[in-house]
């Protein structure tokens, strides 16, 4: 009998690791097993003794003779269920920022506005152990949020991972040679205001690729783009995606459907003393009058202003506290054992805006 060339023995479940538990009705709770521990239901327990040594994709029973499937969390589940400050980059964006934006094994990736650390996991997955992703964010406390989040995704802050507390108009070039860096990523709010200090560290070839939440912020970094005269002509698109029910003969889309989270806009960068070549496009039929421009560039961008929602006060230090909590505790002394950490991810067949969830 001929024998697999590849092959290797399941990785099971260990102390420390968090879980997903999928009831019948498609409900989602994640969790971090710890010995001794019980996941409470409303129809019953279970022991995290009878997951712990046992592979993902088996079926537990709690004591009111309800089952359970077990797996590890996806990408998208971690970041659901995580401990958030800010707004994240959700997976349907990060998926075409990763793809579109060519962010390849080995390569420099600069990340702006760092956030919880969503939009960082999936870089530093696509860049490989060879590769580096330093982030810049202006917040101290949500660039201590986010170091936990990653810690706690990969067990442990990676090696090719930073981030510099600061304005990345300012430190970027600090921090990087001109000509150094792959690809950039900007998550905030004005990005226009980084394209000097961005177009001096891109190499020739290498991509901007900007994440904004308004119209208004769209067309500003495509004109700023533009202006600078370093970038070809950049491309903008959002994504939108909308489930299917999809049970027996009834096959219809769902009624609710992910739709505008964020714009993205990506442009490549020029060599220098090279101009880009000029867009052929349809004369206009009249000029933009001052007072309109004035309305669409003048007014400050703020987070209040496009709608952004973030934790202050209270709920911030709190989620300071949670973000890799579950590293922080000591795996070996039984009488700090981990407590049963639960927090209900979206249904497998809820497909409305995730941040309303």
């Amino acid at each position: 009998m001929t024998q697999p060339l590849h092959s290797r023995p399941p990785r099971v479940l260990s102390r420390g690791e968090k879980v997903q538990l999928t009831d019948p009705k498609g409900r989602m709770h994640t969790f971090v097993l710890a010995p001794g521990e019980h996941f409470h239901t409303n129809k019953g327990l279970i022991s995290h003794d009878d997951i712990i040594g046992r592979t993902e994709g088996i079926i537990v029973a709690n004591t009111g003779g309800v089952d359970f499937q077990v797996f590890r969390p996806r990408y998208e589940d971690f970041v659901l269920s995580m401990p958030r400050g800010a707004a994240v980059v959700y997976p349907k964006d990060s998926g075409l920022i990763v793809t579109l934006g060519d962010i390849f094994p080995g390569a420099t990736v600069v990340e702006a506005g760092v956030g919880s650390g969503a939009l960082s996991m999936a870089l530093l997955r696509a860049v490989g152990p060879n590769g580096s992703v330093h982030s810049f964010e202006l917040r101290e406390e949500f660039a201590t949020i986010a170091t936990g989040n990653i810690a706690d995704f990969f067990d442990g802050e990676p090696d090719n991972w930073s981030v510099t507390v600061g304005d990345l108009a300012d430190t970027l070039p600090q921090t990087f040679g001109p000509g150094s860096v792959d690809r950039v990523v900007l998550d905030m709010l004005t990005p226009w205001n980084t394209l000097e200090a961005v177009s001096e560290a891109l190499t020739p070839g290498g991509i901007v690729i900007a994440y904004v939440a308004t119209v208004p912020q769209l067309s500003r970094f495509v004109e700023a783009l533009r202006t600078s005269g370093k970038f070809a002509e950049p491309e903008s698109m959002e994504a939108m995606v909308r489930g299917w029910h999809v049970d027996g003969l009834a096959v219809r889309p769902d009624h609710r459907m992910i739709a505008h989270t964020g714009f993205l806009i990506m442009a490549r960068r020029m060599a220098d003393g090279i101009s880009p070549l000029e867009k052929k496009k349809r004369p206009q039929g009249a000029t933009a009058a001052a007072e309109d421009v004035a309305a669409w560039t003048e007014p400050e961008v703020t987070e209040a202003a496009i709608g952004t929602r973030t934790a202050h006060g209270k709920k911030l230090r709190r989620v300071m506290r949670e973000a890799g909590r579950r590293l922080r505790t000591e795996p070996d002394d039984s009488a700090d054992a981990l407590p049963t950490d639960v927090t209900d991810s979206p249904t497998s067949n809820s497909t409305g805006p995730k941040e309303d969830r």
